[in-house]
């Protein structure tokens, strides 16, 4: 496997293979917007929408063949009084790669990317009790509260989402004001 890179200009191959990336986690339980794994017509037009929006940048790990096994995204907040964060999405390994650090290697390029994109407050969301909210906590992310019955499963069953924020890049060390927690940016 290899580290973490950049996807600055797609294939027709990448986005082949980032859509069997997304059908495989979508099917192995992912809530990553699908209740149901898309076909993988409708997921390579996704990545294909994706890919193209200029406030996303997006990493990838290949394996030893150079297929890709993992991705991970940042989607740079557009709003004037949002330039300092960004939200970390599709943070996704195929299962045949996962247990080899993958997710947390893409997780370091995306947080090393807002930092050089001068991001300093990052933002997610990911189901409760998921594999992934493991990993969030671990890498330093803390939790700021729960939304109950956020997305539907595939079992139809609605199941809570949890929101989490880093502080990276310049600033990052610094403690909010008392009482910051109170006001909301949007």
């Amino acid at each position: 496997m290899t580290g973490a890179e950049p996807l600055l200009a797609p294939t027709s191959d990448d986005v082949a293979q980032l859509a069997d990336v997304l059908v495989a986690c979508v099917a192995d339980g992912a809530s990553v917007g699908w209740v149901a794994p898309p076909g993988p017509e409708a997921a390579a037009a996704w990545w294909g929408g994706f890919l193209s929006d200029g406030s996303t940048r997006t990493w990838v790990a290949r394996d030893e063949a150079g297929r890709i096994v993992g991705t991970a995204s940042l989607m740079l907040a557009a709003q004037e009084n949002g330039r300092h964060r960004a939200e970390v999405v599709k943070v996704l390994v195929h299962p045949r790669a996962r247990r080899r650090g993958l997710a947390r290697t893409l997780l370091g390029a995306v947080e090393e990317g807002a930092r050089t994109a001068g991001r300093s407050l990052l933002v997610l969301d990911t189901n409760e009790g998921s594999d992934a909210e493991h990993l969030y906590v671990r890498s330093g992310y803390r939790r700021v509260g729960a939304i109950p019955g956020f997305s539907v499963q595939t079992d139809g069953t609605l199941h809570a989402t949890v929101v989490y924020y880093r502080r990276v890049g310049v600033g990052a060390g610094e403690v909010p004001p008392q009482g910051d927690h109170l006001h909301s940016e949007s």
